[in-house]
């Protein structure tokens, strides 16, 4: 695998166990074969599960202050091999080499905040107002939490669900997505060299999502569920654990506009627009969806948008000197071009910036314009480098335009002050708002959206309390 080496077993109890029959994971941009990974069968999960619940006994109780060194020392080790890191998440998910290191940074600030988080979930202690009792409210670990990851962050949604979960002291089963499994179990090793006890952190792979996770979600040893993924799938999850009354935290579809206001430095919201939607190669829920450009600025965004583009150097990630990537399979990149043609019938303009490889799952970064409010590319979340310019003359339009959508995960508003960008931010339906800037997530924030973009917060001083349960005693003093 290009000098990088991963564990490509099952992890379960603290050990690496190899199956009989394997999945390969592919290199996007040259689809050649980068490994054979395991492939779990329901038994296999349901074992993991068993082993989280054992260790749990012992997790639970430890010493916060233990906990928290664990993924201290997860957090330095991720910082160490920062490279090796960025290295296998480009090889298989096929993002440019500085989106694979940005995300790899980014992943291991998770460990580093939750392992100060550990030692400061809060309660409360007082006297009742009727004077009769003290209330005592504490906070105590779920339990086994299992967890879903996509393939477009392979290494920050892995992090930023196990280290609060291990926080809180809960352990996990893990399944991340079958095409960038790799990143995730170079991580469940990064967390067995940082001490974590056996058990407390198990990862499965496997072709058969659907009943190894059905399997799993009705098993009474789980106590939770963390999903990230599209809507529809959350979906489907939401309806199995309903049937079992199991908390869920849910982290789903995006549509996400970028509303350009009169007066704004145009210079400046094209170098937030290229943020917002070229980190990842566009395949972000967070990414910039929709470009709702005010009528006064609209030709000068888009013409100084197609020449950022233009400027983009398109080839394999793990060549450091490309900007744009492969998506992650060519079937992700056909989703996209299939969306371009249907644009297309609608009589946009579609401008590719420049040529792309013939050989990977390539895509060229593309501006079109004279689109229509909900037309093909404002209705459907593009996951690519596609960027749709639509105008608006009026800002209450530009405002019901950009929450005209059932999703809510994120906003970006670009105005000519700090105030007015506060005041239309308060009018966003989304769980998130970049202000006069192209991105903002961070592990000290809550991330989540509104609508049907998710339920719950992670990150932040929310991301511990999705595996805390609140427990409230009445106290005779």
């Amino acid at each position: 695998m290009s000098a990088v080496t991963t564990p490509t077993g099952l992890l379960i109890g603290g050990e690496w166990h190899q199956t009989a029959d394997r999945l390969q994971v592919i290199d996007p941009a040259t689809f050649t074969v980068l490994a054979e990974i395991g492939n779990a069968s329901v038994a296999d999960g349901l074992d993991a599960v068993r082993a989280a619940h054992d260790a749990f006994q012992t997790w639970s109780v430890t010493p916060p202050r233990q906990r928290a060194e664990v993924l201290r020392r997860a957090f330095e080790i991720m910082t160490a091999e920062i490279e090796t890191c960025a290295r296998i998440i480009s090889l298989e998910n096929g993002k440019a080499w500085r989106d694979a290191v940005g995300e790899a940074t980014y992943a291991a600030e998770f460990f580093r905040w939750f392992s100060e988080e550990a030692c400061r979930i809060a309660g409360d202690f007082r006297t009742a107002p009727g004077g009769d009792k003290t209330i005592v409210v504490d906070h105590r670990p779920m339990g086994v939490a299992y967890m879903i990851t996509p393939w477009n962050f392979p290494a920050a949604m892995a992090t930023r669900k196990l280290a609060p979960a291990l926080a809180a002291g809960c352990t996990a089963v893990l399944k991340p997505a079958g095409e960038t499994p790799l990143t995730a179990l170079w991580i469940g090793d990064v967390l067995q060299r940082a001490g974590a006890p056996a058990g407390v952190v198990n990862i499965i792979t496997t072709k058969q999502t659907g009943p190894v996770s059905e399997a799993i979600l009705a098993d009474e040893r789980v106590a939770t569920l963390s999903f990230t993924g599209s809507t529809y799938v959350g979906k489907m999850l939401l309806k199995q654990t309903a049937e079992r009354v199991l908390p869920s935290s849910m982290e789903l579809g995006g549509n996400a506009p970028f509303v350009v206001f009169e007066g704004t430095d145009v210079d400046a919201a094209i170098a937030g627009a290229m943020v917002a939607k070229m980190r990842n190669g566009g395949a972000a829920c967070t990414a910039a969806n929709r470009f709702y450009v005010h009528a006064s600025l609209a030709e000068e965004f888009t013409t100084k948008l197609e020449n950022a583009f233009a400027n983009l150097k398109v080839g394999p990630g793990i060549e450091q000197d490309n900007d744009l990537g492969a998506m992650v399979s060519e079937k992700e990149r056909d989703k996209i071009v299939e969306l371009l043609q249907q644009a297309m019938g609608e009589g946009v303009v579609a401008k590719p910036a420049s040529t792309v490889p013939s050989l990977g799952a390539f895509i060229a970064p593309t501006v079109v314009r004279d689109v229509q409010h909900g037309t093909t590319l404002t209705k459907n979340e593009i996951f690519g480098p596609v960027a749709p310019i639509i105008t608006f003359e009026d800002e209450e339009d530009g405002i019901r335009m950009a929450n005209d959508t059932e999703y809510g995960l994120i906003s970006y508003v670009y105005t000519a002050d700090p105030g007015t960008g506060i005041r239309m931010a308060r009018r966003m339906e989304s769980g998130m708002v970049a202000v006069n800037r192209g991105l903002a997530s961070d592990p000290a924030a809550p991330f989540g959206g509104m609508k049907e973009s998710g339920l719950g917060r992670e990150g932040g001083f929310a991301g511990i309390h999705e595996f805390l349960e609140t427990q409230y005693y009445a106290v005779d003093l």
